[in-house]
């Protein structure tokens, strides 16, 4: 069984928050995946995009990014994207390269403890900042 990264307290609370929300994206009746967006100001913060293992490779990861873009552009006002990524996950970060998402410098530590991540196997582990300016 892999990380529980949310639970229902915690969906609970971003559907409570008024910045905050979750995208849903469903085929043929059955949970395909999701995201999550947080309006800070200008900017939106991206977190939890998930795809069934089974449907991954087939482009409805790029979906879901694309219409959380619109939203945080058309809907939130957002000028800016952020994301954070695990820094030695190359494929990920290579993956959103082609999305448009570069590093902007900044680095956030890994949440040592958290039961939410896991126990981590190393000790070296860091989030690098990903952001995508909207049109």
């Amino acid at each position: 069984m892999g990380v529980r990264r949310i639970d229902a307290e915690g969906v609970e609370e971003v559907l409570a928050a008024l910045e905050r929300m979750i995208i849903v994206v469903e085929i043929d009746g059955d949970l395909a995946g999701c995201i999550e967006l947080t309006r800070q100001g200008s900017r939106a913060v991206l977190g939890m995009l998930a795809v069934r293992p089974e449907l991954q490779g087939r482009g409805i990861g790029g979906a879901i990014i694309r219409e959380a873009e619109r939203i945080c552009r058309d809907e939130l006002g957002a000028k800016e994207i952020r994301l954070q990524v695990l820094h030695m996950r190359s494929d990920i970060i290579g993956w959103y390269d082609q999305l448009g998402y570069k590093p902007n410098g900044e680095q956030i530590p890994f949440p040592y403890g958290n039961e939410r991540v896991g126990v981590p196997k190393r000790n070296d582990l860091k989030f690098i900042v990903l952001t995508k300016v909207l049109d």
